[in-house]
């Protein structure tokens, strides 16, 4: 019988994204063959007993109340950070600069200049044999997986068009609560940092190019929400009365920008539209993508996140979208779960994640997207934000 070396995983933070990271921990090598055995070996939170409940959900052998004791423990190989923006940089260069591989969750930092410093970093580590990710998880959903395949195969054609929309509706209520989120101090940003993030890379990914200037608007419909209140899921219901305590909205609650892409070196540059939102109504997690090309389209919405539609203007002109179901075992990651037609959630995403960081990590290489990339996507949201204080004139990234 073959032992796999394991790979020791420290985690920071165990809120929303903590239990997504440890799923996708606990889940991948039950369903991909890897090179490496992970084990969820330490958690660790500023709250002891938080920490300690949230460890004996999730599946964590042992915890920390300081990130530090995480990258000085000798029995971790890997720091995954899962907390606000504003830890990212000291977390992750500690870990690299301590011989720990980082998986940091994205947007990479709460300013390019803090993403350039990790991203230094990270490029001398990787001389070293140590890997540096961050987490932009839905390059991992099959469809849009699938997506990219079909654009480096040519069938699109030269992109003329990318169209990408990241709507969610949970901030709608004046009244929700204050959280981390809506304080620039933590976050870096609003919805353009949150999930706009994510359309930016997804749309630079797919396309091999990335977007060299933008003109922007940025807009803050409600400044100041309760301090107090219940949280439900990212929103809830805070205390609206009279002389209940309000904080001030530091962060864009909507994003809307135009882009021009470079090329990637082999023709024209595609244009885009951008929009974020979290006060679109009825919209809970649209993320989506169009592309126009020279000889086809495609579109993806991740609310129906297993089916990719493609037009092809020479297999049938007259006949409009098709939907491509992307559950067949050809598909990205897809042969590794369930029968064709049996759709996967938001946390295969996470899993494949792992899968490929880990894999990666035991061959040598490097894992994608790498910190080079994630400052790319940082330097386009700060474009953004220039662009917006400045009367939404174009603005060079």
């Amino acid at each position: 019988m073959t032992t796999v070396k394991p790979l020791r995983v420290g985690m920071v933070g165990y809120a929303f994204m903590g239990a997504a990271h440890s799923h996708a921990w606990r889940t991948a090598p039950r369903f991909f063959d890897l090179p490496l055995q992970p084990q969820l070996t330490a958690v660790a939170g500023r709250n002891a007993s938080g920490v300690r409940a949230a460890a004996d959900k999730l599946g964590w052998e042992s915890t920390e109340t300081d990130w530090r004791r995480l990258v000085e423990r000798d029995d971790i190989d890997l720091i995954d950070i899962c907390t606000p923006g504003n830890t990212h940089a000291e977390i992750a260069t500690a870990a690299l600069e301590a011989g720990k591989h980082v998986l940091c969750e994205k947007p990479l930092a709460n300013s390019v200049e803090e993403a350039e410093r990790m991203t230094v970093v990270a490029e001398a580590a990787a001389k070293r044999g140590v890997f540096a990710m961050c987490g932009f998880s839905y390059r991992r959903t099959p469809a849009l997986a699938l997506a990219k395949r079909m654009v480096e195969e040519g069938r699109l054609g030269t992109i003329r068009h990318v169209r990408a929309q990241y709507l969610q509706d949970w901030l709608s209520d004046e009244n929700a609560p204050m959280t981390w989120r809506l304080d620039r101090s933590k976050s870096g940003s609003g919805s353009l940092g949150d999930i706009g993030a994510h359309s930016i890379d997804a749309a630079q990914w797919i396309t091999g190019q990335n977007i060299t200037g933008v003109s922007a608007l940025l807009e803050t419909f409600v400044p100041e929400r309760p301090l107090a209140g219940d949280l439900v899921g990212l929103g809830g219901h805070g205390d609206a009365g009279r002389d209940a305590p309000r904080g001030a909205v530091t962060v864009d609650d909507a994003a809307i920008f135009s882009a021009r892409f470079d090329g990637g070196g082999t023709s024209a540059g595609a244009v885009g539209v951008f929009e974020a939102t979290r006060y679109a109504l009825g919209r809970k997690n649209a993320m989506r993508l169009e592309l126009n090309g020279t000889k086809a389209s495609l579109a993806f919405d991740f609310e129906d996140m297993n089916a990719l539609s493609f037009y092809d203007a020479a297999e049938s002109p007259d006949a409009g979208f098709r939907r491509i179901f992307v559950t067949e075992p050809e598909h990205p990651y897809a042969g590794n779960w369930w029968p064709t037609g049996h759709g996967l959630g938001y946390e295969h995403g996470f899993t494949h994640q792992v899968v490929d960081l880990v894999t990666a990590i035991a061959h040598g290489t490097q894992p994608e997207p790498s910190f080079a990339d994630a400052l790319q996507v940082q330097r386009v949201l700060a474009a953004v934000e220039a662009s917006a204080a400045n009367s939404s004139q174009w603005q060079k990234v």
